[in-house]
Formats: C-alpha cells, sequence, structure tokens
C-alpha cells in the first residue's frame, strides 16, 4: 500500500519472488499475493478488469477507413502519445502539440551522462504489477523492467531527532520513535503498519465486493457506500478511527504521503488501497522516458513493427509539433470542425487549424490559461477551475559513490526509501543494483553481481508533496543544495560538509513551477469525486472534442490512467466518425 505496507514481513511469509521482465502471470501472482495477505482475494479479477485497456479501436472500425479525416491531440505527454498512437491505427492524420521542446510530460528522466548510464527520474519512476494498461505498452515497446525496491528493512527512519532502521515489524518505531509522541495505551501497544491499516483499510473490507471497482472507475452515478466516504478527508477517517492527534501526527511523518494529503479526498487513498499499488513495483530500465521515446519512434516510423498486420499505407500520418502552446480551442464553423490555436515558442506567432476532432491531453491546471469559445459545458467548466492538483519537488544528487550502499550486511541501503519529518521528506535509493534474496523467513535486498558502491550513483535525495514541495522549491538554487545535502547527512547520521565533496550535481524540479503542468497530478479534495468524476470525462462540442489524461481517469496520479482514458477516447471517436 501507499504506506509501504510489508506483507511478508508482516506476514512472516516470503512473498513470490519479483523477476526481471514478469509475465503476466507473475505480476498476477504478485498482486494475488497481495490481496490475499489483505484479506481481500476475491478481487482479483475486478482489479485486473478496472485497470485493462478497452477493446483494441480495431474492433470498431478497420484499419485505414478514415483516411483524410484530421485528429488534433494537445498535449504530448503520456495519454496524447498513447492517443495518436491507437487514432494512427484507422488512417487519421494526426497533429499532435506539445508545449514543450520535450516529450513525454510527466515522465522526466534527467541524465547526467551522454552515455544515459546516471539518470534519476524527476517525475514518474514506478509501476505497480496490476496496472495492466500500462503493462500493455511496456510489454508492446519489448521495454526492459526490473523490481523497483519499495520496502528496504535497512533504510531508515529519523523522526524528531531519532533514527532507526526500518524493521520489518517496525519494533524499532515501537522502542524508539512511539515515546516521544503522546499516544494512547492502545495506539503504544500497535505496531505502525496496522494503525493505519485499521484506519485506512477497514471502511474498504466493510464495503460490499460488488462496489469496490467503483473506486477505480468512472460511473455517472455512485453507490452510497462509495459517497459516503467521498465526503471524507483523510483526516477525517483518521478520526473516525479513533486516532489521537499525536497518532496522526506519528504515522503523518511515518508516511510522509499520508501526513501531506490529509485535507484531501480518502477516495484518492482507496483508489491506491484497492489494487495495492504500492506492495509490488517495478521500473524501466535505463528511464522512465524510454516510454514515451518508444511511442515516439513508432509515430515517426514509416512502418513500425507495433502495428502487426495493418499495412503501411493504412496508417496515418503523424506530425508532432514542439513548442506548440495551444491557448485557444474554439468550436464555432458551421462545418462542427474544432480549431486549436497555438503560439510558436521560438518566434510567439499565432497560428490556428482545423480538426474534425480534438484530443485534449492538457491537465487542468493548465486548460484553465486557454481561451475556450464556446465555452464547454458548466460542469466541465467548473471542473477546470476547481480541481485540485498537487504540489511536488523532487531533488536529485549525483555523487561520486553511492555512500548509502556501503557497510555491512545490516547497514547498507540497496533500493527503498527513508523517510523524515524534516523538510526533504523522502529519500529514494537506486534499485539498479538490487536483487532480492531469502533471509531467513524473509526476503531482503542484496547486491546483483558485479556491481560495488564504489560506483556513481543519483540519489533521489527530496521527494515531498504540498506545503513542504512548496517551501523548498521556492528556495534559490544554491540554498536549496545545500539545505538537501545537509539534511539527507542528518537523516543518514553522517558529518556535517560530508556531502559536499560527494555530492558533484545538484538538479530539481518543481512541478509547480512547471508552465505546462502547473501541478504534479490530479488528487481530488473531499466531494469532488462525486461532483466532477464523470463530467469530465465525457466530450464536449457535439462529440468533437474528448478528454485524456490522469486527472480524467479512476485512478489519479498514474500513467495508467492516462493510457486507458486515452485508448478510449481513440474509441469514442472511432465511434463518431462514423456519423460524419
Amino acid at each position: 500500500m501507499f504506506y509501504d505496507r510489508d506483507w511478508h514481513s508482516e506476514k512472516g511469509k516470503i512473498p513470490p519472488y519479483m523477476p526481471d521482465n514478469p509475465r503476466d502471470e507473475e505480476r498476477h501472482a504478485l498482486l494475488w499475493h497481495s490481496l490475499k495477505e489483505g484479506g481481500r482475494p476475491e478481487d482479483i479479477d475486478e482489479v485486473i478488469k478496472a485497470l485493462s485497456p478497452p477493446p483494441d479501436v480495431t474492433t470498431i472500425a478497420p484499419p485505414g477507413c478514415f483516411k483524410g479525416m484530421r485528429v488534433g491531440i494537445i498535449g504530448g505527454g503520456q495519454a496524447g502519445l498513447a492517443a495518436a498512437f491507437e487514432l494512427r491505427k484507422l488512417g487519421f492524420d494526426i497533429t499532435v502539440f506539445e508545449a514543450l521542446k520535450r516529450i513525454g510530460g510527466r515522465f522526466y528522466t534527467y541524465y547526467f551522462d551522454e552515455e544515459e548510464r546516471y539518470y534519476g527520474e524527476l517525475g514518474a519512476m514506478r509501476f505497480p504489477v496490476s496496472h495492466e494498461t500500462t503493462w500493455h505498452y511496456i510489454n508492446l515497446f519489448g521495454l526492459n523492467t526490473r523490481p523497483f525496491v519499495q520496502n528496504n528493512q535497512n533504510a531508515l527512519l529519523y523522526i524528531k531527532g531519532e533514527r532507526v532502521r526500518n524493521d520489518p515489524k517496525g519494533r524499532n518505531v515501537v522502542k524508539r520513535i512511539y515515546p516521544r509522541f503522546n499516544l494512547s495505551l492502545n495506539e503504544r501497544s500497535t505496531l505502525p503498519a496496522e494503525l493505519l491499516f485499521c484506519a485506512l483499510e477497514k471502511p474498504l473490507l466493510k464495503m460490499p465486493e460488488r462496489i469496490r471497482p467503483e473506486i477505480v472507475t468512472i460511473r455517472e452515478a455512485y453507490s452510497p457506500e462509495i459517497l459516503c466516504l467521498d465526503r471524507y478527508s483523510v483526516r477525517g477517517i483518521l478520526h473516525e478511527a479513533g486516532l489521537s492527534e499525536d497518532a496522526i501526527s506519528l504515522l503523518g511523518s511515518l508516511s510522509p504521503f499520508v501526513g501531506s494529503f490529509l485535507y484531501y479526498n480518502y477516495m484518492e487513498i482507496l483508489q491506491e488501497t484497492y489494487p495495492y499499488d504500492f506492495v509490488f513495483l517495478y521500473e524501466i530500465v535505463g528511464g522512465a522516458v524510454r516510454l514515451p521515446r518508444a511511442f515516439y519512434r513508432s509515430l515517426m516510423d514509416e512502418s513500425p513493427f507495433e502495428y502487426k498486420g495493418i499495412p503501411k499505407n493504412l496508417l496515418g500520418k503523424v506530425s508532432i509539433k514542439r513548442g506548440a502552446y495551444v491557448d485557444g480551442i474554439f468550436g464555432q464553423r458551421p462545418d462542427g470542425r474544432v480549431t486549436v490555436r497555438y503560439k510558436i515558442g521560438d518566434t510567439g506567432d499565432h497560428l490556428q487549424e482545423d480538426f474534425d476532432f480534438v484530443v485534449c491531453a492538457l491537465p487542468f491546471s493548465t486548460l484553465r490559461k486557454a481561451k475556450i469559445d464556446p465555452l464547454f459545458s458548466t460542469r466541465k467548466m467548473q471542473a477546470i477551475r476547481e480541481l485540485g492538483y498537487a504540489q511536488a519537488q523532487k531533488s536529485l544528487l549525483f555523487c561520486r559513490f553511492r555512500f548509502w550502499e556501503k557497510g555491512g550486511p545490516e547497514e547498507r541501503i540497496i533500493g527503498g526509501g527513508s523517510y523524515t519529518d524534516l523538510l526533504i521528506s523522502q529519500i529514494w535509493y537506486p534499485s539498479d543494483h538490487a536483487r532480492l534474496v531469502k533471509a531467513g523467513e524473509y526476503t531482503k535486498w542484496d547486491f546483483r553481481p558485479g556491481v560495488s558502491p564504489e560506483e556513481p550513483g543519483v540519489l533521489l535525495a527530496s521527494y515531498n508533496f504540498t506545503q513542504d514541495a512548496v517551501r523548498l522549491g521556492n528556495l534559490p538554487e544554491d540554498m536549496a543544495f545545500d539545505t538537501v545535502k545537509r539534511q539527507v547527512e542528518e537523516v543518514h547520521g553522517l558529518p556535517l560538509g560530508y556531502l559536499d565533496n560527494v555530492a558533484i550535481e545538484f538538479v530539481r524540479v518543481n512541478w509547480d513551477d512547471e508552465p505546462a503542468h502547473l501541478g504534479a497530478f490530479s488528487y481530488y479534495l473531499p466531494e469532488q469525486k462525486r461532483i466532477f468524476s464523470y463530467a469530465v470525462s465525457i466530450p464536449e462540442y457535439k462529440g468533437r472534442v474528448y478528454f485524456a489524461g490522469e486527472h480524467v481517469s479512476g485512478t489519479h496520479s498514474w500513467a495508467n490512467g492516462a493510457f486507458k482514458t486515452a485508448m478510449q477516447a481513440a474509441l469514442d471517436i472511432a465511434k463518431a466518425a462514423y456519423k460524419i
């Protein structure tokens, strides 16, 4: 789960092995293990169904049948690229507008060398085993994957000046961190993972099995159980569970994700709990940006291997305009076509083009700045103004050697994350050196053959959200670099100034400051699922403008939602194109 519930540690059982490049049945075995240990094995079929891709667009129309029709796609992130990829099968001529010079949106891998050996993720960095639509494209493009280390018993927890290892059962926390909080007798005798489980998962277990899929799907109307929980903030649910303020403070420190989103919709937590997003995860070898690069290569190729069985003469033509900032969408033409106005970044010139259909894959945070005439439906415009977007900040340190991997078997940290109540919030260690090995009744992460802590490495030295992201993100570059180094030293118990000669480069992103995004991901406030989740997904301009992206999906903040809504938009356009 999001708070790193480690099932095999809790239950004293060794889970299924996490292989590189897992087959579907291997991923499903990992998912089933999580659900079984969570008391919901019966949910596996519905979880897989809810997160799987919709039918292929060629089930609606034969390849090449819409030659000569034009589709404009606004946004060159995951949703925009996937929509272009699918619509090309039917022969549409496609223009993708991307405000940035780079493609990929919030897939943002930063390479510190030309050979791309050393890199860190400023955006998306991991994929749950249950996200079927994401895995559909990973497998289609033949990308290599390896386990992303989510839990590491050698990682650190540094709370109120107390430093402990993240041991499997949480006994270090109970012994040394609990006394720093004014907890009730019952809270003091309960392990931290169990405190969160009782508070945040019991409502899910009480929910009828048939209703649970509504958590991660878009419906025009939701069941009363969903609507009831939709009213709660995370803090409200924790209070309903009877936790004291000190217990809430403790849990928010141990899990910065919980602490950062106390006032957001509890349904966002359930969206990640229902499929156990944060138990077994993977990463793309070489960097997450290799996925959007694969889309781009395929879209630019006249004979891409991914379109098996479709002759190249039936594929549509694709143009990707980089540095083209869309600032207007107009639906006033008598023939029903949609006009897209855009500004060329290099020259500032305004141009416009007309399309039979448009896929808007922009975050609503940036769509808010565009001229829309006539206005979309009232509820859509309200959502564009009001939907919540989470602030997030990431800071990378490129280090001469991997100081975190040094030491004995009980000291070295090979992958995983450390958590702290300091401003930096989370530290994530690269997983490229890690492999899972059996250690007694548990498993643990140890070195892959042939690697060494003396190699350079990239540390995700700070990953934080909401207020902490704003505060660290607003610091000047040199002050932020110094703050991150000093706090990483403090978490690890290193001498003051140790990192000055170890960390040789500093790179960061504050997603609120990125003009093409204005926020890291969509994250609803209480009641916004009921009010907006269906309204944001429906087309506008009499079925000429469609929407795609994680913000219009049932699984916010994950690429799976972007991919799935893109595929659905392509299906809906295929159906609508028959009527023209």
